[in-house]
């Protein structure tokens, strides 16, 4: 099964991304940690991981606590 991010504002609403799948997560996450600045400052503040339709965790956010 694929992987991909699901990206969201602040509230949880569905925000464009980059359409990206990958074939396993640690391809996804290694993606995510070149790539979480641009689209921070693209406008995404939190991130799903998929496999699937099936949420393997997130909502996380792209902003230092």
């Amino acid at each position: 099964m694929a992987f991909r991010w699901r990206y969201s504002d602040l509230d949880g609403n569905e925000v464009p991304g980059p359409d990206e799948v990958f074939e396993d997560r640690q391809e996804a996450e290694d993606w995510l940690s070149a790539e979480f600045s641009d689209l921070a400052d693209a406008g995404v503040d939190q991130v799903t991981l998929l496999e699937g339709a099936d949420v393997i965790y997130g909502p996380m956010s792209l902003h230092a606590p």
